[in-house]
């Protein structure tokens, strides 16, 4: 098979040449991040920065969205049940 036909798998085999050629472009054309975030992104996955660095309430702001979720979900079935301000 030809590599500029080999677009993806599941394409017909008589793709249009359109997409072949915005094919190639966004492969051309693709921003690669620099190497200076590239070497700081590769040195913080290998120190491990990664798992200290969780907010230090982590557990309060867990239930905190769990709650707040908890009551929005009670009001939306109480709205459905015909029961109070937003019940039709």
């Amino acid at each position: 098979m030809n590599a500029k036909r080999d677009i993806r798998l599941d394409l017909e085999a008589q793709a249009p040449e359109e997409l072949i050629l915005l094919a190639e472009r966004l492969e051309h054309e693709r921003p690669v991040p620099s190497a200076a975030f590239r070497g700081e992104l590769r040195r913080r996955l290998l120190a491990g920065d990664i798992l200290r660095s969780r907010p230090a309430r982590l557990r309060l702001l867990i239930a905190g969205y769990a709650g707040t979720g908890s009551l929005l979900l009670l009001a939306g079935a109480a709205s459905a049940a015909g029961i109070g301000p937003l019940g039709a």
